[in-house]
């Protein structure tokens, strides 16, 4: 979270997009109505107290959240083609020798 405190809707949506948020990367989120916009047309803009609210829910991290956690995941779901590739390299070896096996017997 940055040094000063957040007391707009604009600043924590600024706060989330450039990766303070536990579970965001720092790249900025298409909406088609950015953050707050929709209680500022209905008249309503959300009050420091709200905004604080939601700014210490989306900008601290979870109990027992590892830093870095984010990172892990992203690069174990890259490895996980590597791991499909592997299992069906073994498939088909053991398709290949049961089959030549097959064909020793006859």
């Amino acid at each position: 979270m940055s040094e000063q405190p957040v007391r707009t809707a604009d600043r924590l949506r600024h706060e989330i997009d450039s990766g303070s948020g536990s579970d965001k990367i720092a790249f900025p989120d298409p909406a088609a109505s950015p953050l707050g916009t929709d209680d500022e047309a209905a008249g309503q803009p959300p009050g420091p107290e709200q905004v604080a609210l939601a700014a210490q829910h989306e900008l601290t991290r979870p109990a027992g959240a590892v830093p870095g956690a984010a990172e892990e995941r992203s690069r174990g779901m890259s490895e996980q083609p590597k791991d499909q590739v592997r299992w069906i390299a073994i498939a088909l070896v053991v398709v290949l020798l049961a089959a030549g096996l097959g064909f020793a017997v006859l």
